[in-house]
């Protein structure tokens, strides 16, 4: 299992607002089978959308896995658990865009935890 997650939600907030990419590079092809993104926003109202990709060939060609929109209304709704059952085999690169408000303004984007098995 690789495995990478953040202790504290103020680690993973990006410097700016705007479109963030996280992008991890795997010095070896791997096989996943799960990919598990949590997001977090305890302080505004947003809607976020993220894109998670793959590629086989050191990020010369993308696959997308999932794209999906969420809307953070705090205190309600602060929290968003994504868990995808993938089959990939021979991963070189995996990517996370996060758009981290789509109706524009000061948000910053945030990645709570990203777990890959």
């Amino acid at each position: 299992m690789i495995r990478l997650s953040l202790p504290s939600f103020r680690e993973m907030r990006a410097a700016a607002p705007g479109d963030q990419t996280l992008r991890l590079v795997f010095d070896q092809p791997q096989k996943l089978r799960c990919i598990s993104l949590a997001f977090e926003e305890n302080e505004i109202a947003r809607t976020q959308e993220f894109v998670l990709r793959w590629s086989p060939d050191g990020g010369n060609s993308t696959k997308e896995i999932v794209r999906r929109q969420w809307n953070f209304s705090p205190p309600e709704s602060t929290r968003e658990v994504e868990e995808y059952q993938v089959e990939l085999s021979s991963v070189t690169v995996i990517e996370l865009v996060i758009n981290p408000n789509i109706g524009g303004g000061l948000a910053r984007a945030s990645l709570k935890s990203l777990r890959l098995s």
